[in-house]
């Protein structure tokens, strides 16, 4: 993983089974400002504020929280990251992702940015995989 989360750098990050690469780069300039995510042609954005507030989050929980990846139209499971960022007590209000029809699998993307950070320690199974705020 590597990189400077500038668009000429973006992070260079690999999903917690490491079964996907991907890329993710801070836009201070949107509106509201953004983390873009970029999956191959699919381009994600989550509010900027996502990862340090997700790490607060993880740091409240104080145990290993399951990822619970999901797209949008499907549920998350309860008590996880993915239900975290789409539940109307978080910070934002709601979802964190900011494009309709693409704003779910935060509990897939933001995870491995905290890693990447320092802020979290994540597993890397090919299921299930946790994470916890360090």
């Amino acid at each position: 993983m590597t990189g400077s989360g500038t668009a000429a750098e973006p992070w260079q990050l690999t999903t917690a089974p490491g079964s996907s690469a991907y890329t993710m780069h801070r836009d201070e300039s949107a509106d509201p400002p953004a983390l873009v995510c970029q999956v191959g042609s699919t381009t994600l954005r989550y509010h900027l504020s996502a990862a340090e507030d997700l790490h607060a989050w993880l740091v409240a929980q104080g145990d290993w929280v399951p990822l619970g990846a999901a797209d949008e139209q499907k549920p998350a499971p309860p008590g996880s990251v993915e239900a975290w960022g789409r539940d109307p007590a978080n910070p934002v209000g709601g979802w964190y992702g900011l494009r309709k029809g693409y704003r779910g699998r935060f509990g897939m993307y933001l995870p491995p940015l905290l890693e990447f950070l320092g802020l979290a320690e994540l597993t890397h199974e090919a299921r299930g995989n946790r994470i916890r705020a360090l």
